[in-house]
């Protein structure tokens, strides 16, 4: 019979994990140094298309076969749309309107997303009910973090916030995707994926900023994008495929929740931006909503606190 719950992470698969999360906490800050002068969208064809060029050449370092089924290239083509274009044009947009560390704690919502999709799209990783409170418990961090004035109007901070819950979304269904990646080499889905979302957003850029209206950018500029792509996305992929593999899309992007810690810090003191008590309390929220989900915690705090067995004969004492 199949198993209709997520399994748990090992020791290893827990290490991979923060290491990812320490990686990609950066990314959030490097954006925002490239943000001020570059458009959002060249920002992300510089990420996937850098990342691109290094995972290739790994692959032939290495001397992995590519595929050569075309269909399996179209499918890269999808992931490369779902968990890259999208959600990396929708973030960076977003970051010119919103604090970094922000953006990264809204995109901690991305394993909400996650268990609601699995419920439905899987038959081995089912909601339970105790995921289901974690996953509520989440959402009201979100609207949290987001305040009443959301409810006022259309503004262009609101928007970005709604921005970066969207690319949550689509990182949740490509994780789900993702799945059907099961056997290929990380580094081949991970340059694969990159080609297929620099395919998609070269033109765009092209279209909508052309490069003769760019100022050259500057050396923080370039350094900040070469990290980007080599360390945060390049080296961060090979990662994320390998925690996919074996720990499955529930479990991997469990990594949302840990990025806010690092980029906040980063925003903080580096970048000199300002969080709201409602942001922290609204992360805090969502810590406590993967907590639950996850179950581990609450059944070694169980474990601590349990009772000992009523003693032989319904717990009487025995006569004096």
């Amino acid at each position: 019979m199949t198993s209709t719950q997520a399994k748990p992470m090992t020791a290893g698969e827990w290490s991979l994990l923060l290491a990812l999360s320490a990686i990609w906490g950066c990314t959030f800050f490097l954006v925002a140094i490239a943000l001020r002068e570059l458009p959002f969208v060249w920002v992300a064809v510089a990420r996937v298309g850098l990342a691109a060029l290094m995972l290739h050449a790994v692959v032939l370092a290495r001397g992995v076969a590519y595929p050569r089924d075309l269909r399996r290239w179209g499918r890269f083509l999808v992931l490369g749309l779902i968990n890259n274009a999208i959600p990396f044009g929708l973030i960076f947009w977003a970051q010119t309107h919103i604090p970094s560390a922000l953006a990264a704690i809204l995109n901690a919502s991305t394993p909400v997303f996650a268990m609601v999709l699995a419920h439905f799209a899987t038959a081995d990783d089912r909601l339970s009910a105790r995921r289901l409170l974690g996953v509520l418990i989440g959402i009201a961090g979100v609207a949290a973090m987001m305040g009443l004035q959301a409810l006022e109007g259309l503004s262009a901070g609101f928007l970005a916030q709604l921005a970066v819950l969207g690319a949550g979304l689509s990182y949740a269904v490509a994780g789900l995707y993702g799945r059907r990646f099961a056997g290929t080499p990380p580094v081949i889905t991970a340059a694969g994926q990159m080609t297929g979302s620099t395919l998609i957003l070269l033109p765009i850029a092209l279209i909508a900023e052309p490069p003769a209206t760019l100022a050259l950018p500057g050396i923080a500029t370039l350094a900040a994008l070469l990290a980007l792509a080599g360390i945060c996305t390049a080296l961060g992929y090979l990662i994320y495929f390998r925690i996919l593999a074996t720990a499955g899309a529930t479990n991997l992007l469990l990594v949302t929740l840990l990025i806010p810690v690092g980029a906040v810090l980063l925003g903080v003191f580096a970048l000199g931006e300002t969080l709201l008590a409602r942001h922290l309390a609204g992360m805090a929220l969502i810590a406590a909503g993967l907590v639950v989900i996850d179950g581990r915690a609450l059944n070694a705090l169980g474990s601590l606190i349990r009772f000992p067995p009523p003693l032989a004969g319904g717990g009487k004492g025995e006569g004096c």
